[in-house]
């Protein structure tokens, strides 16, 4: 009876825990990122699983540069567990479909990550971001 009990109790673990990993990696929108002259829209972000593809922060989205006449452009900030932002390009004038993947090769899989949008205004002037919206791994 003890054997039954702790082998019922043992699957009851495993199958719990395939299904949080499975609602863990699945595809979440958020509300798109603004700032003056560049937009990211169409935002999604998963965690990927740990042991595949370093458990990584994976980003997807639109970026459009809205500032049409001001020869600037747009550029997509993510950054994991407080380390430097990884900078992913747009285009002037344009649209760019953005699909990226973030991770911390020293750990096992990402806990935290931020995102901002920004319009790259030159050297002389300082770029214009948006607030950096921090994610957590539930």
């Amino acid at each position: 009876m003890r054997k039954i009990t702790a082998a019922v109790l043992t699957a009851g673990l495993f199958f719990g825990g395939v299904g949080a990993a499975v609602a863990d990696s699945a595809w979440h929108s958020t509300k798109d990122f603004v700032t003056g002259g560049a937009r990211f829209e169409e935002a999604k972000y998963k965690w990927e699983e740990p042991g595949q593809m370093h458990g990584a922060f994976h980003v997807k989205g639109r970026l459009v540069d809205t500032g049409f006449r001001d020869n600037h452009n747009v550029y997509l900030q993510v950054k994991v567990h407080g380390y430097g932002w990884n900078r992913f390009n747009g285009t002037q004038k344009r649209s760019v479909w953005i699909d990226k993947i973030v991770y911390d090769g020293a750990t096992r899989y990402t806990r935290s990550a931020e995102v901002r949008v920004c319009q790259n205004r030159g050297s002389l002037r300082p770029d214009n971001c948006s607030f950096p919206r921090p994610f957590e791994r539930p």
